[in-house]
């Protein structure tokens, strides 16, 4: 499972060829979402204050994660994207 990005605890990941629709997984302590790359939809149970973090780094990094989901899709090294600080 590729590591795309880490900030403030969180780690955000893609599986290889994962399923449908476009998407990521991102954890933090024992919570764990994934979160829809085009809708910004959550499934999971995440704290109020990692998601609020979550989604602001999704809504600045929306083309780099289809890019990246391309890539995983297709099994091919993804890139980091850069963390929120």
């Amino acid at each position: 499972m590729p590591v795309i990005s880490r900030f403030f605890g969180i780690v955000i990941s893609m599986y290889w060829n994962d399923h449908l629709p476009p998407h990521f997984h991102a954890k933090y302590g024992e919570y764990e979402i994934t979160v829809n790359i085009e809708t910004g939809r959550i499934e999971g149970e995440m704290s109020e204050r990692a998601l609020k973090l979550i989604l602001e780094w999704h809504n600045r990094h929306k083309e780099a994660l289809m890019k990246n989901w391309e890539l995983c899709r297709n099994k091919k090294m993804i890139k980091k994207i850069k963390p929120l600080e």
